[in-house]
């Protein structure tokens, strides 16, 4: 995954933790506007969320910056 949709990533986990609470969750979709944009980058993280990490379709958005983190 690139070094932009990681970005992307950690800001969007940090606006909903904000907004919401630490206990918000989040699908891969939140990363991404109703329409399809970024085919590319949706594939990326898809793979990354269901094939490498089988995370569920909603997870904390706490774990999920947290992985990011860690593949930094």
């Amino acid at each position: 995954m690139n070094a932009n949709l990681k970005a992307k990533i950690i800001r969007v986990c940090d606006e909903k933790i904000a907004k919401k609470g630490s206990d918000v969750g989040l699908s891969f979709y939140a990363f991404f506007a109703n329409k399809n944009d970024d085919p590319e980058a949706l594939m990326q993280l898809a793979t990354w969320w269901i094939q490498t990490h089988q995370l569920d379709h909603f997870e904390k958005a706490t774990k999920i910056k947290h992985m990011i983190f860690q593949e930094n």
